[in-house]
């Protein structure tokens, strides 16, 4: 299209002034944002290392209850998008901490959570009357509208500060405008049912006969790291590893086998000494944990080292490209399933 004139152009500022009083804007000048030939997130590749964040959750500690704060959390803002408490464009990241003789009070929501714990031992998370106990690696789920709280009691013997990596949905709740939260009369639930009910049941490909379950949400509240780091070896010894992504895992919901939740999908991956990843990008946006090792994420051109307990993004259709200096495995999770169930999402491979 041939640049306007001078006269045009000031024509045309002219009426979209004289339109703006009754709330139009013409699409002509949005268009190609409104409409990209590809994403292009706001959102940039970021890595966030814990031996530097550690010191701040500790010093929180001195300054805030977790009772009074009622979650004692440092958010991970995704830098491009200030002020928003989000790190992709649909998913909040945040790491949380409770200290021996703490409680996190009982409260439910209609964001779905997910729990990674990060570091130490001896806390718990109860949910809908489950309590689960906390270890490294673990993966817990908090279902929408389920009432829950988080204790540090020292159990089994255990006893000191516990972190673990928050993960919800709040931005696409926040999206829709349907968010709704409701505190609990009780600082903590009443123990309902023992300690791994829920795995019983559910945990060994195997459903009681007659149980009905209507949540979208799998019924599992808690994937111990020891037995998906298990999988992960096993498929180790019996196959190559992907070219991609090493050997990499998604959590399923048993009832289903889609994923644990119908708003984030959970993974874990394992990368061997000396990888080197090829390229590949996808318009989920994602959010890793580091549990083990060392090496290099390379996103969007931007190369980041990451260890043991430090977290990165990696925005929509960024080009990943990861890098193993010595064995690793990595938690990551992503807003796949609602592109999925929308139709929209892609992926390439270099």
């Amino acid at each position: 299209m041939d640049n306007p004139s001078t006269v045009a152009r000031a024509a045309r500022q002219a009426y979209y002034e004289r339109i703006r009083a009754l709330h139009l804007t013409p699409l002509w000048e949005e268009l190609h944002a409104l409409v990209p030939r590809e994403p292009a997130s706001p959102c940039v590749p970021a890595l966030w290392r814990y031996a530097d964040i550690k010191p701040y959750l500790m010093e929180s500690a001195d300054l805030i209850s977790a009772e009074e704060a009622v979650r004692r959390v440092l958010v991970l803002e995704n830098p491009g998008l200030p002020g928003r408490s989000s790190i992709t464009q649909s998913l909040y990241a945040g790491l949380q901490l409770i200290m021996p003789g703490e409680v996190a009070p009982s409260h439910r929501h209609v964001q779905s959570a997910l729990r990674f714990i990060v570091d130490g031992r001896g806390a718990h998370t109860t949910v809908d009357g489950e309590r689960t106990t906390m270890h490294p690696g673990d993966f817990i789920i908090t279902p929408s509208w389920a009432w829950h709280d988080h204790g540090n009691e020292g159990l089994h013997g255990e006893s000191g500060p516990v972190v673990w990596l928050d993960g919800l949905d709040i931005p696409l709740v926040r999206f829709f405008d349907a968010g709704f939260a409701e505190n609990d009369n009780a600082k903590s639930q009443t123990v309902a049912r023992p300690e791994g009910h829920s795995f019983a049941r559910f945990g060994h490909n195997m459903v009681p006969v007659r149980h009905t379950h209507r949540s979208r949400t799998s019924p599992l509240y808690c994937y111990p790291y020891a037995r998906s780091r298990e999988a992960l070896a096993a498929l180790q010894k019996a196959e190559a590893a992907d070219a991609w992504q090493g050997w990499k895992l998604r959590y399923v919901n048993p009832l289903t086998g889609g994923s644990p939740m119908p708003t984030m999908q959970t993974c874990l991956q394992l990368l061997p000494a000396g990888f080197r990843g090829q390229g590949h990008r996808a318009t989920d946006g994602a959010v890793y944990s580091v549990v083990e090792g060392r090496g290099t994420a390379e996103i969007g051109g931007r190369r980041f080292a990451f260890g043991p307990q430090d977290t990165f993004v990696v925005p929509s259709w960024a080009m990943l490209r990861l890098e193993a200096d010595e064995e690793a495995v990595l938690f990551s999770f992503s807003d796949r399933p609602v592109q999925e169930a929308i139709g929209i999402h892609r992926e390439q491979f270099d």
